[in-house]
């Protein structure tokens, strides 16, 4: 029997958390410590809500990052990232404070993320943020979003 503890949401019926900060991330040891490699989560169909109207915003967030002793546990950072339906945030502080939680708190090698924005006022905004320079031998696959274009 290992010693590490069993993730504490996967496989439990689990709420949705009120906000960001009542959201618990979980972190699990590195099943390849000592290797680098690059994980990727995104997420299509993020939403937050504009802090002046109220109304929804909607973003393609995409995360990468080189783990170093811990990785995220996927379901608590669905659940951590479900959390800001009801938040009220400006895309650049929703982006940039979900990449530092992160890197704060997993303290990966690097970590990057992309805000895609749906446009609010007509105008699309992507923000992105990342920890530092990545590792030289790190693979940097394009983050695959286009930038917004409208209809055609």
């Amino acid at each position: 029997m290992s010693d590490t503890p069993a993730p504490k949401f996967l496989g439990a019926n689990t709420a949705l958390p009120a906000s960001p900060e009542e959201a618990e991330l979980d972190y699990v040891p590195n099943p390849r410590t000592g290797q680098l490699y690059m994980v990727r989560f995104a997420a299509p169909e993020f939403t937050s809500l504009c802090p002046v109207t109220g109304q929804p915003d909607f973003a393609h967030l995409v995360i990468d990052y080189a783990p170093g002793e811990t990785i995220v546990e996927s379901k608590s950072l669905k659940l951590f990232l479900g959390s800001f339906r009801n938040h009220c945030g400006f895309h650049e502080d929703v982006t940039v404070g979900i990449g530092q939680r992160l890197f704060d708190e997993m303290q990966p090698q690097w970590l990057r993320i992309g805000g895609y924005w749906y446009p609010r006022g007509g105008i699309p905004i992507d923000v992105f943020w990342q920890s530092g320079a990545p590792p030289a031998a790190l693979w940097l696959p394009d983050q695959g979003v286009s930038s917004y274009r409208g209809r055609g």
